[in-house]
């Protein structure tokens, strides 16, 4: 079996944390990536803090084991979510869009380990500074909200800039990914994309269709002109709006052509309207199956592939 301080630290079986998807991922997909011994993450972006208080309390209805919750430093309701989270003493908290310095103090006195996303050393940094138990170094090749540098760059240069466990992120879907995750410097991984298509994801059949029709060109990324690029699947809205990124149209209009369309996949399934969110490794989920399934196979796989590791070496 394969087991890292990650596990120790957040007395979780398997060394995997199902990322923080907005509207994607609630209670029912947490509780059953926990149950399977894994991590799992309820986003705190998909609704109001009444909306994600609702969602903690039912995944601890659902699960006796460790779960997270991910919150959008951006978010307009930041304060709020961050004392819930407090005094709900969920086990862990990862944060995405900035240093979460100004809650690390009360999410520490509450008992809760703080996990931040970071696309670059110089922000791993500061996060360690400022308190972080470990840090998420997530590639460009994950779906949502991306960087510039890519899982292989990124992983081992924040594994060396940091003296706390970094878990890799983008671009991980088997057990090769895993390994090499663990080659790069890494202590665990988060997946996102592989889970979509379980039977306790929640979104659209059409949007699972999708991923399970992908290939390895089937991703996008546009909102570069806004400062903010999203990695999603290719379809009438995403094409759309990367061709409205290069014409003269005002930037509060372009960013107006992005509203809603998250929900319209997720809920609607709306395949001219959707945003479908995605990682560049959507092509190869080609199967339905459960998180406990996904999970077991991933580090069976891996467990494999660092075991026949020697053979390289002469």
């Amino acid at each position: 079996m394969i087991q890292s301080s990650i596990c120790d630290m957040l007395k979780i079986k398997y060394p995997i944390f199902q990322g923080g998807m907005a509207h994607i991922s609630d209670a029912r997909l947490a509780a059953a990536v926990s149950e399977a011994g894994g991590l799992g993450i309820i986003t705190a972006a998909s609704g109001d803090a009444q909306y994600v208080e609702e969602q903690i309390d039912l995944a601890f209805s659902l699960t006796s084991k460790p779960f997270g919750v991910n919150v959008m430093l951006m978010g307009a309701n930041v304060d709020e979510i961050a004392a819930l989270l407090a005094r709900k003493k969920v086990a862990v908290v990862t944060t995405g869009a900035g240093n979460p310095e100004k809650y690390v103090p009360m999410w520490k006195e509450a008992g809760i380990k703080v996990i931040p996303v970071v696309p670059s050393c110089a922000l791993a940094k500061l996060c360690e500074r400022s308190g972080a138990d470990a840090v998420i170094a997530e590639g460009g090749e994950s779906g949502g909200h991306v960087g510039d540098l890519t899982t292989m760059a990124l992983v081992p240069q924040v594994a060396d800039a940091v003296s706390i466990p970094v878990i890799a992120a983008g671009g991980i879907a088997d057990g090769r990914g895993v390994a090499a995750s663990f080659m790069l410097g890494a202590v665990g991984v988060q997946v996102g994309t592989r889970f979509l298509t379980c039977p306790e994801c929640s979104i659209h059949e059409n949007y699972k269709k999708k991923i399970l029709k992908a290939n390895d060109t089937s991703t996008i990324v546009t909102g570069k002109r806004l400062g903010h690029p999203v990695r999603s699947i290719k379809s009438p809205f995403s094409r759309a709006y990367s061709k409205a990124e290069y014409t003269s149209i005002p930037d509060d209009e372009l960013e107006a052509m992005a509203v809603g369309t998250l929900r319209a996949a997720v809920k609607d399934g709306d395949d001219k309207k959707g945003c479908f969110l995605a990682g560049q490794i959507a092509g190869m989920v080609t199967k339905e199956q459960s998180a406990k399934e996904i999970i077991e196979e991933m580090f069976n796989e891996a467990e494999i592939i660092l075991n026949g590791a020697k053979k390289w070496v002469k």
